[in-house]
């Protein structure tokens, strides 16, 4: 029955995101998309409470902390999403929409990745330990990384697109894809989903062993990790233009993975209570946020904001994300 609460819920709040709310493509604004913040965000917490009657305390708190844990980690992605976008240049018009269908692949491709870590971890136990293990250089690696660069030109997909279909050198609004002398031909918006696909699978070998080290539980894994999923587009929207203030926000990222990464591997020795759990991974958001705002980063703000014209979208130079 919970599954079944879940999926309409899921369907319906989609449904009214891109059929009513969304239906013409327009800029988000940021009060628009703190608005929509709030909604997905209530929406998470009262479906906690759901959970909380229906399966009690400890489910509802583990749903909590997995929701925290995947939210954060959301957070720092939207930085990756922004490079992308302006590397692309996609107008703001447009990139609701892309964001929309990359969450909805996103939703499928995190459904087979959970399924899969949980068959895992019940029939070789001892994967925990390599996942824990995981997790723990994953935080060292964030902790100690230089600023992000990307480079979609040398993404796999990005070069199977390209040669799998033709395309136009423009964006033609929001589509994907056009009819041309009676055959389809792909816009440059394609290319950008398919890269914004790409990149979540590689933020997902990160989030979901992350979220299995606060619980097994399928439901408990799956719901938590969509709903963060779904408030994703709009905390985009919400922190493109002011995410170089949190500067500190990716050592609250490497405390939560080295975290979980040890509470996984001393679960057979030593389990923490999830309680513990969602008190550690809340701590660790507040303080670096806190630390963020109290010394803030000379500049933070220098940093290229979004395209926000409503235009095709310029042709970009050969070897720059070119669609000739």
């Amino acid at each position: 029955m919970l599954w079944l609460i879940f999926a309409v819920a899921v369907v319906a709040l989609l449904a009214l995101d891109l059929g009513v709310f969304h239906r013409r493509a327009h800029e988000i604004k940021f009060r628009e998309a703190l608005g929509w913040s709030a909604a997905w965000f209530t929406a998470a917490f009262l479906f906690m409470w759901v959970v909380y009657f229906w399966r009690g305390p400890e489910q509802a708190v583990a749903f909590l902390a997995g929701y925290l844990v995947e939210w954060s980690l959301s957070a720092d992605n939207v930085f990756v999403f922004l490079m992308i976008f302006s590397y692309f240049r996609v107008p703001s018009l447009y990139q609701h929409k892309v964001l929309f269908w990359g969450i909805v692949g996103a939703v499928v491709m995190r459904a087979f990745m959970i399924t899969a870590g949980v068959v895992l971890i019940h029939a070789f136990h001892w994967i925990v330990y390599l996942f824990g293990a995981f997790l723990i250089f994953t935080g060292v690696h964030v902790a100690f990384q230089r600023d992000q660069e990307i480079h979609p030109e040398r993404n796999p997909v990005f070069k199977l697109v390209r040669r799998m279909f033709p395309m136009t050198k423009r964006y033609h609004g929001p589509q994907f894809f056009l009819r041309r002398r009676g055959g389809w031909i792909a816009t440059p918006l394609l290319l950008v989903l398919a890269v914004i696909e790409s990149t979540d699978v590689v933020f997902a070998v990160d989030s979901v062993p992350a979220v299995l080290a606060i619980t097994t539980d399928p439901f408990i894994v799956f719901t938590s990790n969509i709903f963060a999923i779904l408030g994703l587009r709009s905390l985009y929207f919400v922190l493109a233009g002011v995410m170089p203030l949190f500067h500190y926000l990716r050592y609250g990222l490497a405390v939560i993975l080295a975290f979980v990464g040890a509470k996984m591997m001393l679960s057979d020795v030593a389990p923490v209570p999830t309680p513990v759990a969602l008190g550690v991974v809340a701590l660790a958001l507040l303080v670096s946020i806190a630390l963020s705002l109290l010394r803030p980063r000379p500049g933070a703000l220098a940093s290229p904001a979004p395209p926000t014209s409503g235009g095709e979208g310029p042709e970009r130079e050969r070897g720059r994300g070119s669609f000739e």
